[in-house]
């Protein structure tokens, strides 16, 4: 791994090689979600909390100050919406150059193995390796499902995760699910788990993040279950306590009610 390709990295995975990403690229399939309407008033409260954002050119150019110096994980992939036919109709949507403007530490596309579009999209992410390696840029790849949430099993994501390594993706994200200890074990490089969509409460998101990485992951990229919290700064705390201070669950959520109860 070249000098500034590990740099990259190691920007994004701390000193204890884990990281708390945040996600906020929902909007380029999804439009304005609830919460994420003013991206740039959702985000700045959480900037100080984050080891990197992952978000696109768009909100990055528009909301983010230029004075914040978090590492930039930028989605690079799209071209789909919500009510379009086929989710996992994506291309690549920023050129390297471009990335490279926005000095990003990293670049994320989504990948969906079992779809029409598998090929297309797998093929995408080895371009972006090969397009990476030449500027040393790390790449992130997702392991996408769609609409169709019943794929998030163990087998299924054992191979996608295994095939985005194989194909070069520098860290992989996907989703937690039961035996993911078998995700992470065959997945060669640090898998980080997506929070996916709003759980009931943040119990339960502090449980899932707790379970994911005392079965191997290297961190979250959580986004809907952070600030679609009614107390997203509590609740990014009490995952930062779990995945850099192994934290328990009940010592994340005493510490999330502290802090809530503090905002109140």
């Amino acid at each position: 791994m070249d000098w500034g390709l590990k740099n990259r990295m190691q920007s994004i995975f701390k000193a204890d090689g884990k990281t708390v990403m945040l996600a906020v690229d929902h909007g380029y399939f999804l439009g304005p979600v609830s919460r994420l309407e003013d991206p740039r008033k959702t985000v700045e409260p959480l900037i100080p909390y984050a080891d990197s954002l992952m978000l696109t050119r768009g909100v990055l150019r528009n909301c983010i100050d230029a004075k914040y110096n978090v590492p930039i994980v930028l989605r690079v992939s799209g071209g789909n919406s919500i009510i379009g036919k086929d989710l996992a109709n994506e291309g690549i949507t920023v050129s390297f150059e471009d990335a490279i403007r926005l000095n990003v530490s990293g670049v994320a596309l989504s990948i969906y193995v079992g779809t029409d579009y598998e090929h297309q999209t797998l093929i995408n992410l080895s371009k972006l390796v090969d397009e990476g390696q030449k500027y040393g840029i790390p790449v992130l790849a997702v392991t996408a499902v769609g609409k169709e949430l019943e794929k998030r099993d163990a087998r299924y994501l054992s191979l996608s995760c295994r095939i985005a390594a194989e194909l070069g993706a520098h860290t992989v994200k996907t989703y937690y699910c039961e035996d993911f200890e078998k995700v992470v074990e065959s997945c060669p490089v640090p898998v980080v788990i997506a929070g996916g969509p709003k759980l009931k409460n943040e119990f339960d998101a502090l449980k899932m993040a707790h379970a994911a990485i005392r079965a191997g992951a290297k961190g979250v990229d959580m986004g809907r279950n952070i600030w679609q919290s009614r107390w997203p700064v509590a609740m990014i705390s009490a995952i930062r306590a779990i995945v850099h201070d192994n934290a328990s669950v009940k010592k994340a959520s005493d510490l999330f009610i502290t802090l809530q109860s503090k905002k109140k």
